[in-house]
């Protein structure tokens, strides 16, 4: 790895220079993400496309400086492989082929710089039946069958948001396998080709499905399982005042605390794990529910072992002690947003800057 340090920068991907081909969803997240830790991402993309003053910015174009390039014009071309000479990491999003039509395909770019890691982030990946076909984080979690399992019993797949295709199974597993490369090529001295397919990523993110399934604790229906809201200990409930609580009181010491705070007597009900009487157990937490308000309700929990919580809205999250204590969210140029996750003991990450409204002139860049 790189020893150098850039100036302005801290936190432990300090030392990493990045390229970003400017694309959308997962590919601008994972250059993110890699800029949240201290890397020093450059951000490619066509003249013109620039936020303007007073417009509202991409928040997931935090943290880094834009280079404007129009890749088909030799000038732009030769000043971003002088670039590529010295980056660390290349990031590009776009169907398989494209970057080689451009000319800054991997062999391409390993000609100027050997040590390249290059990745590739892709909803099907770079080869199969599909690879040149489009798509959307539904289409790619709906061919693993992790859309099949998500959603209430007798009713249609529900889709959970673009977290588990876009986010979930592809740019985080694209910054997986960039930091894998990086650590290898400390070893090597060589680059490498980061293949980030939806498809993949999404299947390991099911495994404990797969899991359960292969040992009979699985069912392929809806509803009908401990996690996907089959079970009632694992369960959403409507309060008095139209909000709505969330239940996941698995194990029995948390099961305890639970009934407690919902004032029952535990020996009214059916044992937690008796199947056959799961319809009657949800009823009684469906009526006792709603009782109460969810703020009542958060008080009652508040402070216990139940693995109880209320359910908030995007406006109500930043006020949550919890996630205020931490500064979980922030508030960059108008925008609530996420901080800065994970966190480290010795390395210190910063909280992002605004997503750039200038281009940065690429020779001031890495001087070094």
């Amino acid at each position: 790895m790189p020893t150098r340090q850039p100036s302005g920068r801290s936190g432990p991907l300090a030392s990493v220079r990045v390229i970003e081909f400017a694309g959308i969803g997962p590919g601008p997240h994972a250059a993110m993400l890699l800029a949240d830790l201290g890397a020093d991402v450059v951000r490619v993309q066509r003249p013109g496309d620039l936020p303007k003053e007073g417009a509202p910015a991409d928040a997931l174009l935090r943290g880094r400086r834009v280079v404007e390039a129009n890749l088909k014009n030799p000038a732009d071309r030769e000043t971003i492989l002088n670039l590529v000479k010295k980056a660390d990491v290349v990031v590009e999003g776009f169907r398989p082929g494209v970057m080689e039509r451009l000319g800054f395909g991997p062999d391409d770019l390993h000609a100027v710089n050997p040590a390249l890691v290059y990745g590739r982030m892709t909803g099907w990946g770079q080869e199969g039946p599909r690879a040149q076909l489009a798509g959307h984080d539904m289409n790619y979690i709906a061919l693993t069958g992790m859309l099949h399992a998500i959603g209430r019993a007798d009713e249609k797949p529900t889709p959970p948001l673009n977290l588990v295709g876009d986010f979930g199974g592809g740019s985080m597993f694209l910054v997986m396998g960039i930091l894998a490369a990086l650590v290898e090529r400390g070893v090597s001295g060589q680059g490498d080709v980061i293949d980030a397919a939806m498809v993949d990523g999404a299947s390991v993110l099911g495994q404990m499905m797969w899991a359960f399934r292969g040992t009979g604790m699985w069912q392929d229906k809806r509803g009908a399982n401990l996690l996907d809201t089959g079970a009632p200990f694992y369960e959403v409930y409507e309060t008095s005042d139209g909000k709505w609580m969330s239940v996941g009181a698995l194990e029995p010491q948390f099961y305890a605390e639970f009934i407690k705070g919902l004032g029952v007597d535990p020996e009214s009900l059916p044992h937690q794990l008796d199947m056959s009487r799961w319809d009657e157990l949800r009823q009684t937490f469906i009526d006792t529910f709603k009782t109460k308000t969810r703020d009542e309700w958060a008080a009652i929990y508040d402070g216990t072992d139940a693995c109880v919580a209320p359910i908030l809205d995007w406006k109500e999250a930043p006020q949550d002690p919890h996630l205020a204590a931490r500064g979980t969210l922030v508030e960059i140029d108008g925008v609530t947003q996420a901080q800065v996750a994970p966190r480290f003991s010795r390395s210190t990450t910063e909280t992002p800057t605004a997503p750039d409204r200038t281009a940065t002139d690429p020779a001031t860049l890495w001087q070094d």
